[in-house]
């Protein structure tokens, strides 16, 4: 039994209702469609179809089945498209959603180059602090930094985001630097005050009877503000430490602006993911959207280039 064509053929007729109008669009008679339906129950052993004289309906088994072959089909024909000299080309309109300074940075950069891949898709960036539902608001996917939480999106991991303590050589000749975290709270810290945002403090991995764990820290300071850019700025003029994401300040930390502190007690990163909604088929546009950005990310090089 060829299961390839025997799943193409059940879809055909699961879609279009009959052997017959899956046979006329096939070109074979319904005989043979009817005999690839047999074989193909008999060797999964379970009933997908239930065949009267007016109508054909779906077992339970079958509808599960049908999910899964449609995903089948559409991984095959994108896979046959992808190493086609005349393949199916990317078209459509991409909607894509990121944080506004990582997006800034790390998402804008990488849009036009991918437009000059795919002349066809047109792509629309929204840069936002706030938590996009991408369902209700029509967005293909997500660029998202940090902890995922259980959702029903699909959420790929492309990246490590580390967080580290920051601060300019001229701060730390003028203040000193400090060796344990808890020496944070004798230093000028940089803060968000977004309620949204940082909710548990800075996070550092401290040892414990077990070995280590991580703790959290909400150290404070004179100055503090809702947006991370303004952080990163008070931070590389000197007037204190930061606690920002390898990403925004590795070009930096290379160029000798700022030094990193306190690096023994980094906690483990979490994640930079692209996340999508559930969906039968992903779009081609999205896929290739998806590895674009894979592609660079991978790039050690790619987070060290300065800021624009």
């Amino acid at each position: 039994m060829d299961k390839l064509k025997a799943f193409e053929t059940f879809v055909a007729v699961a879609t279009k209702g009959s052997l017959t109008a899956a046979a006329r669009a096939e070109g074979v008679a319904p005989a043979i469609i009817g005999r690839r339906l047999d074989a193909l129950e008999e060797h999964l052993g379970v009933k997908l179809l239930v065949r009267t004289t007016r109508r054909i309906t779906l077992t339970h088994e079958g509808s599960a089945f049908l999910e899964d072959c449609q995903r089948l089909l559409s991984d095959v024909a994108n896979a046959e498209a992808s190493v086609s000299a005349g393949g199916v080309k990317a078209s459509g309109h991409l909607r894509i959603t990121a944080p506004a300074g990582f997006g800034r940075r790390h998402v804008a950069p990488l849009v036009p180059p991918f437009r000059e891949l795919h002349p066809d898709v047109t792509i629309s960036l929204n840069l936002s602090d706030r938590v996009v539902d991408l369902a209700a608001e029509g967005f293909d996917c997500a660029v998202r930094v940090g902890d995922m939480p259980d959702s029903s999106l699909v959420s790929v991991r492309m990246a490590d985001n580390r967080r580290l303590c920051v601060a300019t050589p001229a701060y730390l000749a003028r203040r000193g630097t400090p060796q344990h975290p808890s020496e944070l709270l004798q230093h000028t810290c940089l803060t968000l005050s977004s309620d949204a945002s940082q909710t548990r403090g800075w996070a550092f991995q401290v040892p414990a009877e077990n070995g280590t764990e991580v703790t959290h820290l909400r150290p404070g300071g004179p100055l503090d503000c809702s947006d991370g850019q303004v952080l990163h700025d008070w931070c590389l003029a000197g007037y204190g430490i930061a606690w920002r994401s390898t990403w925004e300040v590795e070009a930096e930390i290379r160029a000798g602006h700022l030094v990193a502190v306190l690096e023994d007690f980094a906690a483990p990163p979490n994640g930079i993911h692209v996340v999508f909604p559930q969906r039968k088929h992903l779009p081609l546009r999205v896929r290739l959207w998806i590895e674009h950005l894979k592609h660079h990310y991978n790039e050690p090089t790619f987070w060290q280039r300065p800021a624009a």
